[in-house]
């Protein structure tokens, strides 16, 4: 088991106010096959230095991912973009929740700087969701990739968006900054969103990802879903098929891992035969590609994926 520190100086006022007076959730022991490797490695070192030298804002360190010490030992870090503090109060979420602060228009040219120290081949830039802007972020998005473009034109592209709820034409600047792989995750069944993700609509989720297709059909597009939250088989094949209906190319399933007493509470550890048989299901649905693992996370092993997810559209089309 692993605890991350953030040693970073810490905002004012609690994390998560809005689940301060809640009452503590129980915790489940964590079996054998969710324990990885405390992070410590020189090029995690100089990986972290790299990031916060830049200013810059991590979904690894954020989320509290248990995959940083692997991933930041290869210089992989998923950059999240417009501040640490999220509009939104999911209960499953470890990043701030708050009132953010104001955009910095240095973040693209900052965080086109790092992609470059890094050396990174693919990238993976995801954000808080940003409900207090006009657009939603979207022009902060485009200008991102913009940048990352301009500074290393071979660094393929993929981003996690937020859902744009009610963001006329966001969906559209952003497509047309031509990432290369559009994330967008739908985090759990629809039964399980009034209480995981109550700030978010499952069918406009699905109907964002169909959208992209619809407006570049060259594009990927990917989401994920945690598991362990009390969901039931049925219905995360449902949600497959609800994938499958708008054109998505890659499901990632991972296990949901409870950051904290006051956040909603690990049902079940699933097992890594369930996991292999949802990839199973999932391959015969249609996906180009399937990452189902306990400690699968969206970034995880992404410039892997994204060369997998070529060959396997050029199989296809061949």
């Amino acid at each position: 088991m692993v605890t991350l520190i953030d040693t970073r100086a810490p905002l004012e006022g609690p994390r998560h106010p809005e689940k301060a007076h809640r009452p503590d959730t129980g915790l489940l022991r964590k079996p054998d096959w969710i324990r990885v490797r405390a992070p410590g490695s020189p090029v995690y070192r100089e990986t972290q230095q790299i990031v916060h030298e830049n200013n810059l804002v991590t979904v690894c360190e954020e989320a509290g991912c248990p995959n940083i010490g692997e991933c930041w030992s290869k210089k992989h870090a998923t950059m999240m973009i417009m501040g640490e503090i999220c509009t939104r109060a999911c209960a499953f979420c470890n990043v701030r929740t708050g009132l953010p602060l104001p955009l910095d228009p240095a973040e693209p040219e900052n965080v086109a700087t790092a992609v470059a120290k890094l050396g990174l081949e693919h990238v993976v830039i995801t954000s808080v969701d940003r409900d207090d802007l006009p657009d939603g972020g979207a022009r902060h998005f485009a200008e991102v990739i913009t940048a990352i473009r301009r500074r290393t034109p071979g660094t393929t592209i993929e981003i996690l968006t937020p859902d744009f709820l009610r963001k006329d034409g966001a969906l559209e600047i952003v497509v047309a900054a031509k990432p290369d792989v559009f994330n967008h995750n739908l985090e759990t069944v629809p039964s399980k969103y009034l209480k995981v993700r109550p700030g978010a609509r499952y069918f406009h989720s699905i109907r964002l990802l169909q959208r992209v297709k619809e407006l570049d059909p060259t594009l990927f597009t990917k989401s994920g879903i945690m598991v362990g939250l009390g969901e039931e088989r049925n219905e995360v094949l449902q949600l497959m098929d609800d994938l499958r209906s708008a054109d998505v190319d890659f499901l990632t399933i991972g296990q949901y891992l409870q950051p904290t007493r006051k956040h909603h509470a690990v049902e079940r550890f699933v097992t890594p035969e369930e996991f292999k048989s949802y990839a199973t299901v999932a391959r015969t649905k249609g996906f180009l590609l399937v990452s189902s693992s306990p400690l699968t996370r969206s970034s995880h092993h992404a410039g892997e994926d994204f060369a997998a997810l070529k060959a396997a559209r050029l199989a296809k089309t061949s």
